[in-house]
């Protein structure tokens, strides 16, 4: 069997595209980056990707009259390049039901927090305003609901006294990178089944370590 055909979706600098792009160049890597779409003309990602000799595709959004018109498009072209999953990666637009129907257990997101916390945008600011110990990432399966969807793995980051939203978010975004990784590792490899809404994982063990922030000594 082949190596998964995957496409990147992206609006901006391509972070966590070029995490998954350094795993795909590895030689046990199941997955292979087939195409890059961004709906924006000049993000940074683009030159990444055809820097590494990837075929890219610009579809702005701007010229279509709708989203789905503008959806139809994008289908087109991944189904074109027989696509077999699709990855957001800060990929700035709200996808249509029946864009995530047409893709559905085919396309996976990942959001700067630990879902279903903090959905949406402003998410280190949310979390620092909220008190909580802890955030992270998720990388998730796509539903029609906004950052909702069958979660593929999760990654923790202590919140520090000193933490402001761009500190937070720079070692949220390190996690990020690992998270996206593994989940399209776990995917590629046919490790992943979702029952019930939810994804089992086979052959993986669990942490059961109890993590506490902040430390303290008894």
């Amino acid at each position: 069997m082949g190596r998964l055909k995957i496409a990147v979706l992206i609006s901006g600098r391509g972070t966590n595209m070029q995490a998954l792009m350094d795993y795909c160049s590895t030689t046990d890597s199941a997955a292979e980056i087939k195409l890059v779409i961004s709906n924006v003309p000049d993000a940074i990602g683009l030159k990444r990707a055809s820097d590494a000799g990837i075929p890219t595709e610009v579809i702005n959004h701007k010229r279509y009259s709708d989203r789905e018109t503008f959806e139809s498009v994008v289908t087109k072209t991944l189904k074109f390049h027989k696509i077999e999953l699709v990855c957001l990666a800060g990929f700035m637009r709200l996808l249509t039901n029946s864009f995530v129907d047409c893709w559905r257990d085919k396309l996976i997101n990942i959001h700067p927090s630990l879902l279903p916390a903090f959905k949406g945008i402003n998410t280190h600011e949310r979390a620092l305003e909220a008190g909580v110990r802890f955030s992270g990432c998720t990388v998730h399966f796509v539903r029609g609901e906004m950052d909702s969807g069958p979660i593929v793995n999760q990654a923790v980051v202590p919140i520090l006294a000193d933490d402001n939203p761009d500190i937070l978010a720079q070692r949220v975004l390190a996690a990020e990178h690992l998270c996206y990784t593994q989940a399209l590792s776990l995917i590629a490899r046919g490790k992943t089944e979702i029952v019930d809404e939810k994804v089992l994982i086979k052959g993986s063990e669990s942490q059961d370590t109890i993590i506490c922030n902040p430390k303290e000594k008894f």
